[in-house]
């Protein structure tokens, strides 16, 4: 089950009880783990591409994703560290918008704590989604036919993203209900969300 199952909704965040529901309701699909992520591109323009949800760190909120250290997004997020989800579950009718801070976590990163964190990720994902980032020297050239040992540590370019919730828009279009959520105060520790209805 996407999203982490009980430990997911032991958690206060209202709107992560909704996404969780979202998921349980929808896990059928294999594009209900699927969402878009907007980044601030080159020359400011808007960036965005089609992500797969990796799961939330534990003990908070914050999203992670895989990707390519190679990628463009990776440098742009260094000089823009600010993103958006867009996440629609079509069997249930719900979309999800997520914008918050965006964490980059490579192998060049100077704290032990995310890097352990992005070498858990790694020995989460499956061989064949490890393999992805063997390919040389940018994404889309051929994979390196060579053989991954399962206990090789991150290549260099693994990247682990979370996106740390700010503000959260959810529509149901079934019932008609719109509920918008906001983080009171900024930073890690904080887990107060303000909750208030709005129109279509």
């Amino acid at each position: 089950m996407a999203g982490g199952g009980a430990a997911a909704s032991a958690l206060s965040s209202p709107w992560r009880t909704l996404l969780q529901r979202a998921l349980d309701a929808n896990a059928h699909l294999k594009h209900s783990t699927f969402f878009q992520l907007a980044t601030v591109g080159e020359g400011c323009r808007p960036a965005n591409r089609t992500v797969v949800f990796r799961g939330f760190q534990e003990h908070c909120d914050k999203i992670q994703i895989h990707t390519d250290a190679r990628s463009n997004k990776v440098g742009e997020l260094k000089e823009w560290p600010l993103g958006e989800i867009c996440w629609y579950f079509t069997d249930s009718w719900e979309q999800f918008r997520i914008s918050g801070i965006i964490d980059v976590i490579d192998g060049s990163s100077s704290d032990p704590a995310k890097l352990q964190q992005r070498e858990k990720t790694w020995f989460a994902s499956s061989m064949k989604t490890r393999s992805q980032y063997l390919g040389e020297p940018w994404p889309g050239v051929p994979v390196v036919d060579d053989d991954l040992d399962p206990s090789t540590g991150p290549v260099d370019a693994y990247c682990l993203l979370t996106l740390d919730p700010e503000k959260v828009d959810y529509v149901n279009l079934k019932s008609n209900q719109k509920l918008m959520f906001r983080r009171t105060q900024e930073g890690d520790d904080s887990s107060d969300w303000m909750a208030e209805k709005a129109s279509l």
